[in-house]
């Protein structure tokens, strides 16, 4: 028979190869130590160690923190962790099928994240329910209903938790790429984004008849997309686009410094009174991107913005604490970002 184990504690799952991030997130935001364990796993009983934190692949388990500590003044959960753990469990069983069943009996959605053991892994999920663990093509609607994680600590332990903070499975989302249209693979963060601010927010993708306004938008990836879905497009650089979506009717190019412009002129040139979209993934400092957001936000002349905070070599914590203070926003941290965080917010 199952048995559950309750832990004291909290896990994050990192984004691949930035564990250093995490934990640098962890000392600097959030002020605990430096984390430096590892864990080797080998035979077949196991055990959670109660007293330091520990690394299982790019899952890090903090024993003795709760959840509730990171949601204190709104300060959130870390960025860099593609899914949290909040009330992490063991689950000791005999058997694939125990093991399924009473992840079932606890809830429908479970998702594996795996760093060994990978065939009995795999022999678990295929008796849990179906979940999308596949590519997506895009556009692609992701329910916001609640996703287990769960991971094989030996042969006959399973840790696990039923409450995340992603809808994603393990935090992830992989789109099916296209090698040959897109002018650049900037592409993939603006369809995940938008995939997120649609499950956020509730807000539908944009399409034929609305209007957006990309800041620094050569070679054109953000456009590509955007055109993609029908809307109509001001897309301002220094350098040109692509030359298909120079000819392409729908979009106006502007050749200027995207940020100097006035709400009031760009809504102008598109002859709207307000836009629908605002983007950016220019690369600046996040002070001046702020400022510009606000401007935006306080013309009232847009209504859903979308913009990357690229980091300029140490990441200003009370700054990016800033961004997350704005009225009806979300800052993620993209699995196709890098360095740099992204900002979405709802402005009416």
């Amino acid at each position: 028979m199952a048995v559950i184990e309750k832990l004291n504690g909290i896990a994050f799952l990192s984004f691949p190869e930035m564990q250093n991030l995490l934990t640098a997130e962890l000392s600097e935001r959030f002020g605990y130590g430096k984390i430096t364990e590892t864990a080797t796993i080998a035979g077949s009983s196991f055990s959670v160690p109660h007293d330091r934190p520990v690394w299982y692949g790019n899952l890090l388990f903090c024993p003795n923190i709760k959840a509730s500590s990171f949601l204190k003044n709104d300060s959130s959960f870390p960025y860099w962790a593609r899914t949290v753990m909040i009330e992490p469990f063991l689950l000791h069983f005999e058997s694939i099928g125990e093991a399924a069943n009473a992840l079932k009996q606890i809830q429908r959605n479970w998702a594996p994240y795996q760093f060994q053991l990978f065939r009995r892994a795999n022999l678990i999920q295929e008796k849990l329910p179906y979940i999308h663990l596949k590519t997506r093509s895009f556009p692609a609607n992701i329910p916001n209903t609640p996703m287990g994680l769960y991971t094989l600590l030996d042969e006959k332990t399973i840790l696990a938790s039923a409450s995340t903070n992603s809808p994603l499975p393990a935090g992830k989302i992989e789109f099916v790429e296209d090698h040959e249209n897109p002018p650049s693979r900037a592409y993939l963060k603006i369809q995940e984004s938008l995939t997120l601010y649609h499950t956020f927010f509730d807000v539908a993708f944009p399409c034929e008849g609305d209007t957006c306004f990309e800041a620094g938008a050569c070679p054109g990836g953000w456009t590509w997309v955007l055109r993609e879905l029908g809307a109509d497009v001001l897309a301002v650089d220094r350098t040109e686009l692509a030359p298909a979506l120079m000819a392409d009717k729908h979009v106006q190019f502007m050749s200027h410094d995207a940020f100097t412009l006035k709400p009031d002129e760009v809504c102008e040139n598109l002859h709207k009174e307000k836009i629908d979209w605002l983007f950016s993934d220019v690369i600046c400092y996040p002070e001046r991107l702020y400022d510009w957001i606000a401007m935006w936000r306080e013309s009232e002349k847009v209504k859903n913005i979308i913009c990357t905070i690229k980091m300029q070599g140490a990441i200003n914590w009370p700054l990016i604490a800033k961004f997350a203070q704005i009225p009806n926003s979300r800052i993620v941290h993209l699995n196709y970002n890098k360095h740099e965080l992204t900002i979405m917010i709802k402005n009416c």
